[in-house]
């Protein structure tokens, strides 16, 4: 049940949220949803600690409520107020709680790579054994930051499992057209490192997977490459009508959406009855209405903190000549 609740929370978050979106003056800047990709963020939370790092991309709505940001500071964050995640600076690229090990949220394609590395190098220092999961999508897979990270992860045993969401267009551009490497997870043969396929429509097949290199990373066994083959149900942003991709191919897919194939396993072993479905169901609608509410009647951040939070020393002072 906990999955079933988990994906719905991120889809019906995400359908508000865009709704909202398109109401002008609600939400402003980029917004990439995760609508379709949520058994990842499923799967993953069951096979890992809450102390676990993870560390993502610019679609990280779903990543960071599951972690343990609420649907209020989610939302508020959305709506750059300053009652979000990050106090309305970062909005919907950039959430952030350090309370919850949520460490981004990066604008800069394949830029989370090589923190990932950093944060499990951290990690490794102290002498914890926890692991970091490093998210990143098809397109970043192309970009030079994660062969340097492979080389360095391996070669210091790293405690980090990386993970492709693989969603197939990266922006819009399909892998066929980008690389002759069509299966992503055998880049980590360069470096010897593991690397396994994922079917990511399903949380229990993630779960599966993530908790077979997580095991080996807390084990000292060092890193993984998790290529996880999902589908985004929406264009790559909002702007983005996804006309590189014919009705047919969204129709092939939603028909494995990840949200009703659990709803169809828990009826099929009477883990629950539709009533107690139409409550969890219920639950979730008035979350998400109750953090639009709190999104909308919640204060923008005063003009002084603009330059609060950019340097690590709170009493650095900032002198503008």
């Amino acid at each position: 049940m906990y999955w079933y609740e988990l994906m719905q929370l991120i889809r019906q978050f995400e359908l508000k949220a865009e709704e909202k979106y398109k109401m002008a003056g609600k939400i402003r800047g980029f917004f990439h949803a995760y609508v379709g990709q949520e058994a990842i963020a499923a799967g993953c939370m069951t096979a890992t600690r809450p102390e676990d790092p993870f560390i993502t991309a610019y679609r990280d709505h779903g990543l960071g409520m599951a972690k343990g940001i609420t649907p209020n500071e989610a939302m508020a964050e959305l709506y750059g107020k300053s009652t979000g995640c990050a106090k309305g600076k970062g909005g919907s690229m950039h959430f952030f709680s350090k309370e919850h090990h949520f460490f981004g949220g990066h604008g800069i394609v394949g830029g989370q790579i090589g923190v990932g590395a950093g944060l499990a190098f951290a990690e490794q220092y102290r002498g914890t054994d926890n692991v970091v999961l490093c998210f990143f999508g098809d397109g970043a897979a192309r970009q030079g930051v994660l062969h340097e990270t492979f080389n360095l992860a391996m070669l210091w045993n790293l405690p980090v499992v990386f993970i492709c969401e693989n969603n197939h267009y990266a922006m819009g551009t399909s892998i066929e057209r980008t690389s002759n490497v069509l299966d992503i997870y055998k880049l980590a043969d360069g470096f010897e490192m593991p690397g396994d396929s994922v079917d990511g429509m399903n949380p229990e097949t993630v779960h599966e997977a993530v908790s077979r290199a997580v095991k080996r990373a807390r084990e000292k066994g060092g890193p993984t490459l998790l290529e996880i083959k999902t589908y985004r149900y929406k264009g790559h942003s909002i702007s983005d009508p996804g006309k590189y991709r014919t009705k047919e191919e969204l129709e092939e897919y939603k028909s494995k959406d990840p949200i009703l194939l659990t709803l169809h396993t828990i009826k099929e072993k009477a883990i629950a009855t539709d009533e107690e479905i139409a409550a969890i169901d219920k639950r979730i609608e008035d979350v998400v209405e109750a953090a639009v509410k709190f999104a909308e009647e919640s204060p923008f951040p005063d003009a002084s903190e603009v330059l609060k939070d950019v340097y690590a020393d709170p009493n650095y002072e900032f002198i503008v000549d």
